[in-house]
């Protein structure tokens, strides 16, 4: 069994608020009896993707867990190398893979700079493809990112999801070992499916999308932030428990 904790949309920009709330959710992880095997952070970790708030995300995620992250819209490659992950700057796709209690998990950049919908390039599909074909035979596997790939049903997220779905829809179809997706960008907790499999959008810790039905405004920035607990157990079925960090 993997257990994960998974949150998204931090959009740290040095306010009081912003930082506030992405320690109150790491204070609470960091509290539980039993620690999670790693947590995963879906993008838009900075706000306007400076060196700066890439320090201050690098001291509130440490962690006595693996904390695994992917850039959203927000971030800036060579910033968040440098700053978060204390490589190089440079401007190319940040793709990493970790093997967690038994699970490759990849953590993808869906990223076009500049632009606030995603899309897996080329690079990125052929690492996605290398990277489970290397690994043991019957290794479960987790493929997260940035942007979703179908209609979440609100036209914000819905203008700017996942282009190009099926080239990585294709890719999971050759390889069974992936038991689902996992993804940001939404600033709503929303379960769905994607080339058969479950499709899981962590919530935001920095503000919660209202549904059209739920009124006008876009931006609920008094809901508190939210996290997500996922199960990978050994029939590799995904349960997933959210929660809200008061």
């Amino acid at each position: 069994m993997t257990l994960l904790a998974h949150i998204s949309d931090l959009h740290l920009d040095g306010s009081e608020r912003a930082t506030r709330r992405a320690v109150r959710v790491m204070d609470y992880l960091r509290a539980l009896p039993q620690p999670v095997d790693a947590l995963l952070v879906t993008g838009d970790i900075a706000d306007h993707g400076e060196e700066a708030e890439y320090e201050e995300a690098a001291r509130i995620l440490t962690a006595p867990f693996p904390v695994l992250t992917c850039p959203g819209n927000h971030d800036a490659r060579p910033a968040y190398r440098k700053a978060l992950l204390g490589e190089a700057p440079e401007h190319g796709p940040v793709n990493q893979a970790h093997d967690i209690a038994g699970t490759t998990i990849l953590m993808c950049d869906s990223t076009i700079p500049g632009r606030d919908e995603g899309r897996l390039d080329a690079q990125t599909l052929a690492w996605i493809d290398a990277t489970l074909t290397a690994r043991t035979p019957g290794t479960p596997a987790l493929i997260a990112f940035h942007q979703p790939p179908v209609a979440l049903h609100h036209p914000l997220p819905d203008s700017c999801r996942l282009e190009e779905p099926g080239a990585l829809a294709d890719l999971i179809e050759a390889h069974p070992q992936v038991a689902a997706v996992l993804t940001g960008h939404a600033h709503t907790a929303a379960a769905s499916t994607f080339a058969a499999r479950p499709l899981i959008v962590g919530p935001a810790v920095t503000w919660t999308l209202r549904m059209p039905w739920e009124g006008d405004q876009a931006a609920d920035r008094d809901q508190p932030p939210g996290l997500a607990f996922h199960i990978l157990d050994d029939d590799r079925r995904l349960t997933t428990h959210y929660r809200v960090v008061l």
